[in-house]
């Protein structure tokens, strides 16, 4: 299936949040636009996650320890394990999940 990422509709997930999401038969890809000085909270969750920077500045803490994530830097984080990120500045990236997320499932 082809599909135009700046077609997909966005969704503000949560406060300064907004993605766009693809999903295949095992997997949901999540483009994310993200505003400065937006929090996400720690959480876990059971889905293996990859983050991969695109543009900015991020802080995200991982199992309690805390990088700052450029561009060009991809991260992997298991399942179940506790994570949360602060954007030091506006930020673009590509989180992919798998299994699929169903609650990122959106009518579009």
């Amino acid at each position: 299936m082809f599909k135009e990422i700046l077609k997909i509709e966005q969704v503000e997930v949560i406060k300064g949040f907004k993605g766009r999401f693809f999903h295949t038969n095992s997997s949901t890809i999540a483009f994310w636009e993200i505003e400065k000085g937006s929090v996400l909270p720690e959480h876990s969750h059971i889905h293996e996650q990859t983050t991969q920077l695109i543009e900015g500045k991020l802080e995200i803490t991982i199992n309690g320890e805390t990088q700052i994530l450029k561009p060009g830097t991809i991260v992997s984080i298991p399942p179940n394990v506790t994570h949360s990120g602060k954007a030091l500045t506006a930020c673009k990236l590509t989180d992919t999940f798998c299994p699929i997320r169903e609650d990122y499932k959106f009518d579009s």
